[in-house]
């Protein structure tokens, strides 16, 4: 997985997992088609304002500072290995941009709302450019287009997900470089020309933390005021942008992928199709990606809407359901892989050029092999992840059908998409323990 190895561990049947996963799907969906009726997060309110004191420390300028400085900090600390660090598995570089940054970001932001965005290096080299411009960083030479929405994002997502689990370079500290820098100077030129906007719909890792959060219980109301929420209904407030579909597919897409990939059968079709094995990784990337985001569309589509609504907006409208589907997957593939390869990475960042240093006291530490060690803990997480994320996600799309589709289509209006969800949920199960 990303360069580091695989994250398959231990299956259990996958019979059993497909066949469990996909009937508790359907019949959450006919629960739902019983006892929810009408839209529920389509209101603003159902939330509850955070303690003053609380609110007050959490949005203070010196909370911010702090948590800004800290990433700031981290990022000048990583420099270190990664220009001079040995071009080894050791070095600490890889297991922090593969594992930390990707998959860490995950229940980061999950459990503090937009975490990438509050430690960004590239937003805070943006904020400091700005000052030193005599500009406010939310102003750009131009007004950010509408029409490019998610879709800057969608194609640094793809992007970076291609060096982990495509290009044969992965492993080389060359080219971590090189993205990172490509990714930096896009970033601050981006910003100086759009200004914050930029950052919020073109910056990778802030874009897919943001998405994240969403479904974490803290957001700010319209008034600013930091408040409690439940996830779902902060999930509601997505913005259904163009180019939202296609990021959602790029991450679920990625995954999946990522399973197929070491897989008995692609292994065996790559070596002995003849073909470069980059060209064939980039195809069957692309594959992926695609077949995710028509399929999402085609079932989004195939139905009919209210006069007022625009059809071909529909999928950005329900695009935000998939998140939840992300996330299943992310914990599913990689929760055994994270613990395992995240603890080595703490142990190998305390000799981060490779000296025999132990400068934050971890080098004697032990690789966490926990969750390998209890195969069928490990097998039950999976199915459970990856079901309740269809669930949440089914709940979503529920929602916001009830709210843009006709009365007399909210039953039939809601089977092509639940048909591709079951066909999600199949995918994920079946290339997770089976493939």
């Amino acid at each position: 997985m990303h360069g580091l190895g695989g994250g398959a561990d231990l299956p259990i049947p996958a019979p059993l997992a497909i066949a469990g996963g996909t009937a508790a799907l359907a019949l959450s969906f006919l629960v739902l088609l019983l006892a929810w009726r009408t839209p529920r997060f389509a209101t603003t309110g159902g939330e509850r304002t955070v303690h003053v004191a609380l609110a007050a420390f959490l949005d203070s300028r010196g909370w911010t500072l702090t948590i800004r400085t800290l990433g700031m900090t981290f990022f000048c600390f990583m420099l270190w290995p990664a220009l001079f660090g040995p071009d080894l598995l050791n070095n600490p570089t890889f297991g922090v941009v593969y594992v930390w940054l990707w998959v860490g970001i995950v229940p980061a932001s999950l459990l503090f709302g937009r975490f990438y965005r509050a430690v960004s290096p590239a937003r805070t080299l943006h904020l400091f450019l700005a000052k030193v411009a005599g500009r406010p960083p939310g102003e750009g030479i131009r007004r950010y287009p509408a029409q490019l929405g998610y879709w800057p994002a969608a194609i640094g997502l793809f992007a970076f997900v291609w060096l982990e689990l495509v290009s044969p370079q992965a492993n080389y500290l060359g080219s971590v470089r090189a993205w990172f820098a490509c990714y930096l100077a896009a970033m601050l030129l981006g910003g100086a020309i759009f200004g914050e906007r930029w950052l919020e719909r073109a910056d990778p890792f802030e874009v897919y933390s943001t998405l994240l959060a969403h479904l974490s219980p803290w957001a700010h109301n319209d008034e600013g005021d930091l408040v409690w929420i439940s996830p779902l209904r902060h999930l509601a407030r997505v913005p259904g942008e163009a180019g939202l579909v296609a990021t959602v597919a790029v991450l679920l897409a990625s995954t999946a992928y990522d399973s197929w990939r070491e897989s008995v059968t692609w292994i065996r079709f790559v070596q002995s199709s003849g073909i470069d094995q980059t060209v064939l990784g980039t195809a069957g990337l692309l594959t992926a990606v695609t077949v995710v985001g028509v399929v999402f569309m085609a079932a989004s589509m195939a139905t009919r809407v209210e006069e007022s609504v625009d059809r071909w907006q529909v999928p950005r409208q329900l695009a935000h359901s998939i998140v939840p589907i992300v996330v299943g997957y992310m914990v599913a593939h990689y929760l055994s892989f994270f613990v395992q390869v995240g603890s080595q990475t703490l142990i190998q960042i305390s000799d981060p050029i490779g000296t025999g240093a132990n400068l934050f006291g971890t080098g004697g530490w032990e690789v966490n092999y926990w969750f390998s060690q209890h195969a069928t803990f490990l097998a039950t997480t999976k199915v459970v992840s990856i079901v309740t994320g269809h669930v949440l996600g089914v709940i979503a799309a529920h929602d916001r059908s009830l709210e843009i589709l006709p009365r007399r289509h909210q039953v039939a209006g809601q089977l092509p998409l639940l048909v591709a969800m079951v066909l999600y949920t199949y995918m994920g199960l079946y290339l997770l323990f089976g493939a």
